[in-house]
């Protein structure tokens, strides 16, 4: 798949791997993430974007958990929107799944009473222009749920490699690299309070393997090993083998009843 400007971790994010690791991700997510959801008071009849969809796994859940809105999805990937399309059958006529760029989003103002993005200012440049659309899009009063990562706190016990040094080394310089940010996390109150919104919340989601079944949880590294283990590889100084090694070790501690890893 060809790097798009605004995409350049196109080919990650189109790899097979992926699929199987949004799927997982919403798996050990969704449980603590559908309670802020539900404070929001939507209007019944509301209509929510969620950009970066993907596969569909969170505007299936959106569907589920609010019966009689309209869910508008946009994803880059042609792929994945239409595996999002099968997913989503059973509420057809109240969703729609659009091609489209995160910077340019095809939506007038305050065309949208909640947006919500998850799992993407990490992969893109400039996080705070993608968050600026969002609020273009959102109406006056409207929500904007924002589920950014932070890559600066990963943390796993016991493991026989450096595993902090791999983050450094490996990933965030990838991104760095790539034109991207994986220590975005900590950002997005600045974005947001510098684009004037208000009554800004700061909730933290912990996947770890007391919150998230083990096996879940290694499926989710898993996949990140498959998808990008050759890319770590390519952008830095860390050898293939390094890459493996230091997943590995993650997993060995995932996998192990007396281990502990947090994401």
């Amino acid at each position: 798949m060809p790097t798009h400007a605004h995409n350049p971790q196109a080919q990650q994010m189109a790899d097979e791997s992926m699929v199987r690791n949004l799927a997982a991700q919403a798996e050990a997510i969704w449980p603590q993430e559908r309670p802020f959801f539900e404070r929001y008071g939507l209007d019944a009849r509301a209509r929510i974007l969620d950009l970066a969809c993907g596969t569909g796994e969170i505007v299936q859940r959106l569907q589920g958990l609010f019966e009689e809105a309209e869910v508008v999805g946009v994803d880059l990937d042609l792929a994945h929107l239409q595996r999002a399309r099968a997913g989503t059958e059973f509420a057809r006529e109240r969703t729609s799944l659009v091609a489209g760029d995160a910077f340019a989003l095809p939506f007038a103002p305050g065309a949208f009473d909640l947006s919500v993005v998850r799992h993407f200012l990490q992969a893109v440049p400039d996080a705070a222009r993608v968050l600026a659309e969002l609020v273009r899009v959102t109406r006056s009063g409207g929500r904007l749920h924002v589920l950014a990562e932070d890559y600066g706190m990963m943390h796993f016990h016991p493991v026989d490699v450096d595993t902090d040094r791999f983050w450094r080394m490996g990933p965030i310089t990838f991104a760095q690299r790539t034109g991207t940010d994986l220590r975005s996390g900590r950002k997005v109150f600045t974005y947001l309070s510098r684009l004037g919104l208000r009554e800004l919340r700061v909730d933290y989601i912990t996947v770890d393997t007391v919150r998230a079944p083990r096996e879940v949880f290694d499926r989710i590294w898993s996949a990140w090993r498959d998808g990008y283990a050759e890319a770590i590889a390519r952008e830095t100084d860390l050898t293939l083998a390094e890459v493996h090694a230091s997943f590995e070790a993650m997993l060995a501690a995932i996998r192990d009843p007396d281990g502990y890893g947090v994401w």
